[in-house]
């Protein structure tokens, strides 16, 4: 996820797809992922130390996390892959089923270097995979849950699990909280060019202590 600096992407009075011409038209998509700004299970320690989100980007709070206009978003056959961290995997689980969606897997990223940690040194990472309403028809066979892959900048997640997901799921494609535009989907985040735009009837996107 990202949203890098102090400001957050601007939220709307309604979502849309930003058509060339200025104009407005919804869209709904097949497939979501979503890495959204975490409050931080640091707290207010260790804020500069750089396994913190705080010290790369904004963190917001759960409640606002859960009021993204997701399960509006999507079609009503649909995937949903929404990154979580180690220590709120619950958190994740709780927010994919607020937005409509159940989860069923868990697909985990193996990172090639240790990570940081008092008494393991993380170097995993997880996405949720989760669907709503009937079932769409597998692009491809039943593949495994864990992937190699190497680390990149903090919280920028590798090409390969966009290839992954173009594998098992069907496009329309969205991308909320991008870190780059990617050709072949739609994406929403300070750091890529923003087809949508997000309507939520929320104040000033509140940071997590």
């Amino acid at each position: 996820m990202t949203l890098s600096g102090a400001v957050m992407p601007c939220l709307n009075s309604s979502f849309c797809f930003e058509m060339c011409d200025g104009g407005c038209m919804p869209k709904r998509y097949r497939t979501i992922c979503v890495d959204p700004p975490w409050p931080s299970p640091f707290g207010k320690l260790g804020v500069t130390h750089r396994a913190n989100p705080c010290a790369h980007y904004p963190t917001v709070n759960l409640d606002w996390i859960r009021a993204l206009p997701v399960e509006a978003m999507s079609e009503a056959r649909a995937h949903l892959y929404l990154w979580v961290l180690n220590s709120n995997v619950p958190d994740g689980w709780a927010v994919a089923r607020a937005w409509g969606f159940r989860p069923l897997t868990m697909v985990t990223w193996c990172k090639t270097q240790p990570g940081v940690g008092k008494w393991f040194r993380t170097n995993t990472e997880h996405v949720l995979f989760c669907t709503k309403g009937k079932p769409l028809p597998r692009a491809e066979v039943p593949i495994a849950t864990w992937f190699r892959w190497p680390r990149g900048r903090h919280s920028e997640k590798p090409g390969a699990f966009y290839d992954l997901v173009g594998r098992v799921s069907p496009g329309p494609y969205l991308e909320l909280f991008a870190r780059t535009q990617r050709l072949g989907w739609d994406s929403w985040g300070n750091e890529a060019l923003n087809h949508v735009s997000l309507s939520l009837a929320l104040p000033d996107a509140p940071r997590s202590p």
